[in-house]
């Protein structure tokens, strides 16, 4: 299963075009800033499912703070990320996540890309879709593999695909 995620998109519709485009994932999960932009994917990629939460910047949505679910075996625990406080650092994110016994922790928030696998699950941060990068991550569920790749929809400058 191929999952696209991105986060912070905050309202820049192009970039999380030119990711489904670029991808052609099997499921979108959206980290919160615009979860409103997930309509995009409601009328444009009806066949695709989607999954979010709601960041600072959605106080009207009606949307989840944290989502909680199981893929192909693998439990996974998305949050935008204020209100473990993040960009102070990600401690109180990974106690959640470990309270959780999640095996995926997904967060945005702070715009910057991050994958590890120190904490003994898998740490992702697409970064954010909607600033200049446009960075967004993959996630291929493939037998037990938990496979993850941070990308650029657009080299930074030059408009070009990024790998």
């Amino acid at each position: 299963m191929k999952i696209l995620v991105l986060s912070d998109s905050h309202g820049i519709h192009r970039s999380m075009r030119k990711a489904v485009a670029l991808e052609s994932p099997e499921l979108i999960l959206h980290l919160g800033d615009n979860d409103r932009d997930c309509k995009v994917f409601q009328t444009e990629y009806p066949e695709i499912p989607y999954r979010s939460v709601r960041g600072n910047c959605d106080p009207m949505s009606a949307g989840l703070d944290i989502d909680e679910f199981v893929l192909d075996g693998k439990r996974f625990f998305m949050a935008h990320g204020h209100l473990y406080g993040v960009k102070m650092g990600k401690g109180r994110i990974i106690m959640a996540a470990k309270e959780r016994s999640a095996d995926v922790l997904l967060f945005g928030h702070t715009h910057v890309q991050y994958y590890s696998t120190d904490e003994g699950f898998v740490m992702l941060n697409p970064g954010s879709i909607g600033d200049s990068k446009m960075s967004y991550a993959t996630i291929e569920l493939s037998g037990d593999e938990v496979l993850c790749e941070l990308k650029q929809a657009l080299k930074q400058g030059d408009g070009g695909a990024a790998s």
